[in-house]
């Protein structure tokens, strides 16, 4: 069975540069960049910087990072990790009525600037003060509000109309209206200038600390100096002869890899829609079970990849899969909201590739603004457990585990695809459709993207606090009634969403056998893709 190519959007292809991001300006930077000499780390650099101004709601210098790199001439796989830890500060005891989800005591150590900076450094090519100039510039000059963005501001109004600062910046502009960032402009123009160390160590540090000790954030000077990028290899399987690379744990791209090989024990092509879907929800089901038990900073907690992606642990998980039941798996840890994050990948001439999620959390983070500095903190705490025992608990130092994770495929030594999405629990769950469309069912990325999703809920399972979840799977009711009828009658509870209205924004680059990127990108939000 293949997917019937019905898409809003052409395929964008070209042979010298592809680039996906959730926002038209950010995807320009990046061209940009390209069209400049750059390589794929500069224009990663370019738009990551981009996107946290333009799209102020899901990334930016106060939040976090993956960024998985691919450098074709060594064949160098590498993973840097721009995740911050807990304050020293933030211990369990000061959280007695739980983690808040916004303001100064949900934000964590930000770390995305780090891992960017430690990219560029080791493998840019264009000057680090050319990659912030289009930032600078959005932020300086304005840039223009879109629908999702005066959606997604307006549904968070209590949330920054909290913040004597951040409300006036965000607040109260229209479709097409101008938001400028002259505090932020300030400070990336000193970032460039004096490069990403500055933003922990040194006079821009002590200004941010200062900013959000006035706010009454936990996190102080101290904590800003002792964060270092992670740079580790990626993991990965191999799936129906692909090999699919994912972010180490404390990423849960692990969880993917697992629902690829639970599913890889079925003839996903042969089967039908309905039955096909089940079979992949029943899959992350058993995926997510993991996830609760072992996902953790391995720095703190062991992970137990080996035996978690092993041929006998995906049997096992296949063979308690009934074809025509849901399962209602019990919560296996002592303990049990929608997350904001944003995607970008870049593939340029050479064959060089950078897939990067970022992420302040929630929408708009903490909501809080770090004094004059005009960055936007995370809310991050939120994703933290508190009962005793759990992998993912409370430690001061200890980073929390996330849903970001940035895939890549490979097909006989080579790139082969890019791919990935924001949406908390929903990325690995949207990744796994993505791949299984491309590769078991022949779809181009731009298809697949735009063809009816769905996503699975499991109670207390939710990645913030409180760990809920409702046991249903959220579906787009376009994918049909016969689908749908199949799904409730082996006892999944549906919640169906209208056209296009499911989660993710998934962007995507194709990389063909001539040479060609191909790349897709989700009309869900205001993501692009472009080549030349």
């Amino acid at each position: 069975m293949q997917l019937i190519a019905r898409t809003h959007r052409p395929l964008i292809m070209g042979r010298n540069g592809a680039v996906g991001a959730n926002h038209p300006l950010a995807t320009q930077a990046g061209l940009d960049m390209l069209r400049a000499g750059g390589n794929a780390v500069d224009a990663a650099a370019a738009i990551s910087l981009a996107l946290g101004v333009v799209e102020p709601m899901m990334s930016g210098l106060g939040g976090d990072g993956f960024y998985s790199l691919y450098l074709r001439g060594s064949g160098t796989r590498t993973v840097f990790n721009g995740t911050g830890p807990a304050p020293r500060a933030a211990t369990p005891d000061a959280y007695p009525d739980g983690i808040p989800i916004a303001g100064p005591r949900s934000v964590s150590v930000p770390g995305c600037l780090g891992a960017i900076g430690a990219m560029h450094a080791a493998h840019g090519k264009l000057p680090w003060a050319k990659l912030a100039g289009p930032a600078i510039g959005f932020a300086r000059d304005g840039y223009g509000v879109t629908h999702r963005h005066a959606e997604i501001t307006e549904e968070n109004r209590g949330r920054l109309a909290a913040d004597r600062l951040t409300g006036p910046t965000f607040l109260g502009k229209p479709v097409g209206g101008l938001v400028v960032q002259a505090d932020l402009a300030r400070t990336l123009e000193e970032i460039a200038a004096e490069g990403a160390e500055s933003f922990y160590r040194g006079a821009l540090a002590r200004r941010l600390a200062r900013g959000m000790a006035e706010a009454g954030v936990l996190v102080g000077e101290a904590d800003l100096a002792e964060f270092r990028p992670e740079e580790t290899p990626p993991i990965a399987i191999t799936y129906r002869g692909y090999e699919v690379t994912q972010t180490p744990p404390n990423s849960t791209g692990f969880v993917m890899l697992e629902m690829l090989k639970i599913a890889e024990r079925f003839d996903l092509a042969s089967l039908s829609p309905a039955a096909r879907i089940h079979v992949l929800v029943e899959a992350k089901k058993r995926a997510f079970q993991d996830r609760e038990r072992f996902g953790a900073d391995p720095r703190h907690n062991k992970v137990p990849l080996e035996r978690l992606l092993s041929d006998a642990h995906a049997d096992a998980a296949a063979a308690a899969i009934d074809l025509d039941r849901a399962a209602v798996p019990e919560l296996r840890v002592a303990e049990a909201a929608e997350g904001d994050t944003t995607y970008f990948c870049v593939v340029d001439g050479e064959g060089n590739a950078v897939s990067g999620i970022q992420s302040l959390n929630n929408a708009y983070g903490s909501g809080v603004t770090a004094g004059d500095t005009g960055v936007v903190l995370n809310n991050r705490m939120a994703y933290w457990h508190l009962a005793p025992g759990h992998a993912n608990r409370l430690v001061p130092g200890k980073r929390v585990r996330h849903t970001m994770n940035a895939p890549m495929v490979f097909k006989d030594g080579a790139l082969w695809a890019v791919l990935g999405t924001p949406g908390a629990d929903h990325q690995v769950q949207v990744n796994t459709q993505m791949l299984t469309g491309m590769i078991d069912l022949g779809a181009d990325p731009q298809t697949v993207l735009e063809s009816p999703r769905w996503s699975s809920s499991q109670a207390g399972q939710g990645a913030n606090w409180p760990h809920d979840g409702d046991a249903s799977l959220t579906i787009e009711a376009d994918m049909g009634a016969e689908v749908l009828a199949g799904l409730e009658a082996r006892g999944h509870v549906l919640n169906r969403v209208g056209h296009l209205e499911g989660p993710c924004a998934m962007q995507a680059i194709r990389v063909l056998d001539n040479g060609l990127r191909m790349a897709g990108s989700d009309p869900r939000r205001d993501g692009w893709g472009g080549a030349f």
